[in-house]
């Protein structure tokens, strides 16, 4: 077996917005939000399902993954490879937009459902050490949850250090697979959860259309160019921040402080701010 990296736009899309095995998103989400017995979801509906971009190299047409349950619940499962300036804000926008939009015009407020989101980020994100935290909004001093409908989880992948043998629960198992599915040969095991058996099918590229492992490749491609780039800006700015503190006289240990240049970076910059 040839697993891909989950942490791939392509292949998260594939995996979890796949309208043929929902039983393995419908695992997924039973999994991180810890329902049992008769809680567990039992039926959702994919809002935005897999498909390949339309032109080869293009950006993928979906962003998330969007899917509602029996109760009219929403979800919304999302990747983060970096973290994004605003990503907090942008969270909270695109969960209030959702909101609103489940209401036509004249429409009661009674008629609103929940939001639920998911973040799977492959950064640290919040403080502490648990690599599965859960949002609520509560009364400062009583911690009453009187305001339920929106609901934050995150999974911080560098927090999450099990190894395979190390595995007990299903979320466990879960983020187990998505951390490490790239660098496994075969299934752990102890996989005995359904939709995680059919996630790491779907994972195996050997089962993968060529057009899929084309546009895989891309978006690896296209992630490792945005990351460059993204190097880049944050070296040419700490540069220009340095130079012009050079100019007003600091010193090299503000300077580190303020960039993230090294001592000879700085060194560098003292020669080319005085030639």
């Amino acid at each position: 077996m040839q697993f891909a990296d989950v942490k791939n736009d392509i292949a998260f899309r594939k995996i979890f917005g796949n309208e043929t095995k929902k039983e393995i998103l419908i695992s997924f989400l039973n999994a991180v939000l810890k329902l049992e017995d008769t809680q567990k979801i039992s039926w959702i509906e994919i809002l935005n399902p897999y498909q390949l971009p339309r032109f080869t190299q293009s950006k993928a047409s979906i962003l998330d993954v969007r899917a509602k349950d029996e109760n009219g619940n929403t979800y919304i499962i999302e990747m983060q490879v970096a973290d994004k300036k605003g990503l907090d804000k942008r969270i909270i926008y695109y969960l209030s937009k959702g909101y609103a939009a489940q209401l036509g015009e004249g429409e009661d407020y009674h008629l609103l459902k929940p939001m639920i989101f998911i973040g799977i980020l492959d950064f640290e994100f919040l403080q502490g050490t648990k690599y599965l935290s859960r949002h609520l909004i509560l009364d400062e001093e009583t911690q009453e949850h009187k305001l339920k409908d929106f609901t934050f989880h995150f999974i911080e992948l560098p927090k999450f250090n099990f190894s395979e043998n190390e595995l007990k629960n299903r979320i466990e198992k879960w983020i187990f697979f998505i951390k490490n599915a790239p660098n496994l040969a075969i299934v752990p095991p102890n996989i005995d959860d359904v939709g995680l058996q059919e996630a790491y099918k779907e994972a195996d590229k050997h089962a993968w259309t060529k057009s899929e492992v084309e546009e895989y490749e891309y978006a690896k491609i296209r992630e490792t160019d945005e990351k460059t780039r993204e190097l880049f800006l944050i070296e040419s700015r700490d540069r220009q921040i340095g130079k012009n503190l050079i100019k007003l006289g600091s010193d090299d240990d503000f300077i580190l402080s303020a960039t993230g240049l090294s001592i000879a970076q700085i060194h560098e910059l003292r020669k080319e701010t005085n030639e």
